[in-house]
């Protein structure tokens, strides 16, 4: 029982020195504005951007534009997570893979996904899906080549353990090049989604017509900074809960890390 009492406390004690330093923050910011350092126009306080986001969300509004954002991203980024997984693999166990794909790979991973939008609203038109296609380019080329990196790392004694026991093609796959490959593999899912997030949030501010992207751009446009501010938050927060669940997901696929 006490033990037990104790791991809470120092649970409760951990969240709340990380918490601490936002607190201070947004109490910093709220004094600064409400005293007249601050304009509310140039930087609404915290207060101001709560008010925002609380009427946004009774609304309805922002929530339509939460559903859209995350259709979008999550869409590119499940089929760069099966197409980039695969070529990935391919690229690391085929050394012809690897001499076709890594120059083209090494051209196109410099390129911003941003810089593709013109080309994705002539390929694609406005709505859902240059979004798809951007969402989709920003996440591929980081699981790519973590995917590639995961399977290189692993140990070649691995291999010719798997050798004399004579395990098939389908048993190294499973127990060797899978669970290998994964924390790295899942450093590139956490990278590439991301990237992603934020570019699916530039394409919705160009390419779409509803989504958090285009909140903040017709909020600009009518200089409402404070929903600026909200959508941002919104986006930060929605970018941290998604990453705690690629971490918590790594964390249930690769037990072993954690004994």
């Amino acid at each position: 029982m006490l033990a037990t009492i104790s791991l809470c406390h120092d649970a409760w004690v951990k969240k709340s020195i990380a918490l601490a330093p936002w607190l201070v923050l947004l109490a910093v910011w709220e004094i600064a504005g409400r005293l007249g350092f601050l304009s509310k126009f140039i930087l609404p306080w915290p207060s101001l951007v709560f008010s925002s986001l609380t009427q946004e969300l009774i609304s309805g509004a922002l929530l339509s534009d939460v559903a859209w954002s995350l259709l979008r991203v999550l869409g590119g980024f499940v089929a760069a997570v099966f197409l980039g997984t695969a070529l990935g693999f391919a690229i690391a166990l085929n050394g012809t893979a690897a001499r076709v794909c890594d120059p083209i790979l090494n051209f196109l991973r410099p390129i911003p996904p941003v810089a593709w939008v013109p080309l994705a609203i002539v390929w694609f038109g406005i709505g859902n899906a240059p979004a798809f296609f951007l969402t989709f380019v920003a996440a591929f080329f980081p699981i790519v080549l973590n995917a590639a990196e995961g399977v290189r790392a692993i140990p070649e004694q691995h291999f010719q353990v798997a050798a004399c026991l004579q395990a098939s093609p389908q048993m190294v796959f499973r127990r060797v090049i899978w669970p290998g490959a994964l924390p790295q593999l899942f450093t590139g899912y956490r990278v590439g989604f991301g990237i992603a997030w934020m570019a699916v949030v530039a394409a919705e501010m160009i390419a779409a017509r509803s989504g958090l992207g285009h909140l903040i751009q017709v909020s600009q446009d009518v200089l409402r900074t404070d929903l600026v501010v909200a959508g941002m938050a919104t986006i930060g927060v929605i970018g941290i809960g998604c990453d705690w669940g690629l971490r918590r997901l790594a964390r249930r696929a690769m037990p072993w890390e954690n004994a």
